[in-house]
């Protein structure tokens, strides 16, 4: 067993100290998250170049999503033990590291390498930045100040295909610079947090990494996400396959829980689900997190082959949701920051989240941009205000010793449902526009060999009989895609419900005084 000796009391910084250290958080923040991103519009030709199909598109993505999802915990549990600052700062130069290598690759598995040390980074970035705000501003003004965080990572989440675009179309960059381009901005963010960043010395404490804990959750999520990926085109759903990753990867899961309750430093601190706003607000997150990554993802797949548009054009037809996550995001912080009050904004961005995805499962080829745009702002405001909510709800409910186990639980679990959601989805939209596609070619009397095969199809290339059919098959299939996504992002607003609300603390010292008793009577209520 670890001693836990008492922290050093905080110094409160002032508004423009914040300010200054949140320049550099959010600057790390948004090359992180771009880093998911850039790539979703530019998949198209860094696939066509490196000759990869509709499996390599997914897995692109989800390397660098499985790799954040694992990484997420273990840099969570390492803030609450060694300096924040500094393993900021240590994502920051295995992102650094990581993106120059992903520019240079020759291959669809360098590549997806790549992408997974990318995650790694990413996942720290991504994570430690609500740990070091946490740090810095008790709950109750954390509020305005994660509006900042949920703004950035709008911008770059649905920004980043923009850029990705603009980097594919100009000619004298390529798409190898969707990955070089965040490097210098990850360089300042280094130096800025250097010398602005200050946050109150961590407890003596000698770390314990919990290795075991961190391999079992990542294979476990590994195995699952590869069934998902290879089910209904490598063999049967109903298939001894199937039958051996799925009860090899519950098995592992299993092994995971069995090792957290032994650690002596656990991963994942299971402590922390006997608080049901953690317990829901995690699950909850995972839910949306398959709305927030697969709306990104698949947008890009839609406004290209389906709409036809240029990888900059499908960039910037996102902007309402843009826009959307953007504004709800930093309008619901101040408004949570005013009125300490927040679940009410968890509710209502869970419902805009589902309709807005449920309306866009109505999409095709043929459906018009205003429609498309009224219902990509839908499920914007509704990302804008859950994401960032549903950590700021679980860093009031714990004591500030365990900010950063909790803070990286909620953003493990939304990775995790992403990963898992984009790669399920993404098995689906490959089977839907074949199966499309084939009831096309069939209708219009040509033989199915000129569909393409399973690349990702170069429209320009493609005779102008076959154009049609293939532009209706994918935006059939994207369709189908974001109205099964809906339901999770109903599941997501059932958990919210049942979450509750606690006015936020307007001291990080509240809940680290409160009394044993307090302790264990909140449990309860809670």
């Amino acid at each position: 067993m670890s001693t836990t000796l008492k922290a050093p009391p905080q110094v409160q910084m002032s508004h423009r100290q914040v300010l200054e250290a949140l320049s550099g958080l959010l600057l790390g923040l948004f090359v992180a998250v771009l880093s998911s991103t850039v790539v979703s519009n530019a998949l198209p030709r860094i696939l066509t170049d490196l000759h990869g199909g509709e499996s390599a598109y997914t897995w692109v993505v989800t390397a660098a999503l499985l790799s954040i999802t694992a990484a997420t915990p273990l840099w969570g549990k390492l803030s609450d033990l060694v300096s924040k600052k500094l393993l900021v700062q240590i994502a920051m130069v295995i992102y650094v590291f990581s993106s120059a290598l992903a520019g240079l690759s020759q291959s669809i598995g360098m590549l997806i390498f790549c992408r997974v040390l990318q995650g790694i980074g990413a996942g720290g970035v991504i994570a430690l930045g609500q740990i070091c705000l946490a740090a810095m501003v008790p709950p109750r003004e954390r509020g305005r100040y994660s509006g900042y965080f949920g703004a950035v990572f709008a911008l770059a989440t649905i920004g980043g295909p923009l850029i990705g675009g603009v980097i594919v179309d100009t000619s004298w960059l390529g798409w190898r610079w969707c990955f070089y381009v965040g490097v210098p901005f990850a360089l300042v963010a280094i130096l800025v947090l250097q010398r602005t960043l200050k946050l109150p010395e961590a407890a003596a404490r000698k770390p314990k990494i919990d290795y075991l804990g961190a391999t079992l959750i990542t294979a476990a999520v590994s195995l699952l996400m590869i069934w998902i990926s290879l089910a209904g085109k490598n063999y049967d759903w109903v298939s001894w396959q199937t039958f051996v990753m799925v009860f090899g990867g519950l098995a592992l899961a299993g092994l995971f829980v069995a090792v957290e309750k032994r650690a002596a430093e656990p991963l994942i601190p299971l402590d922390l689900f006997r608080h049901r706003t953690v317990a829901l607000a995690a699950l909850a997150s995972a839910f949306v997190g398959v709305g927030m990554y697969g709306t990104t993802t698949f947008l890009g797949q839609y406004f290209q082959l389906a709409k036809e548009k240029s990888p900059t054009q499908a960039g910037l037809l996102t902007l309402p949701m843009i826009l959307g996550l953007a504004v709800s995001s930093t309008v619901a912080g101040r408004l949570i920051t005013k009125y300490g009050k927040w679940k009410g904004f968890l509710v209502a961005g869970t419902v805009l989240l589902a309709t807005g995805l449920g309306l866009m499962g109505t999409a095709r080829a043929d459906t018009s941009y205003a429609l498309l745009a009224l219902y990509m702002l839908l499920a914007g405001i509704g990302l804008g205000l859950t994401s960032q909510n549903l950590v700021l709800a679980v860093q009031n409910t714990v004591p500030r010793n365990e900010l950063g186990a909790a803070s990286s639980v909620v953003t493990f679990f939304r990775t995790m449902g992403g990963a898992m959601g984009v790669s399920a989805l993404g098995a689906l939209l490959g089977n839907k526009v074949a199966s499309y596609a084939a009831e096309n070619f069939a209708k219009a009397g040509i033989p199915a060999a000129g569909a393409g095969g399973d690349g990702i199809p170069d429209l320009k290339k493609l005779p102008a009989q076959i154009v049609p059919l293939i532009t209706d098959a994918y935006g059939h299939g994207v369709g189908t895609v974001f109205l099964i996504a809906a339901p999770f992002a109903v599941v997501g607003f059932l958990l919210v419900l049942f979450i509750r609300e606690v006015p936020l603390r307007t001291s990080n010292e509240e809940r680290a005084a409160a009394p044993a008793e307090a302790k264990a009577a909140e449990l309860v209520a809670d």
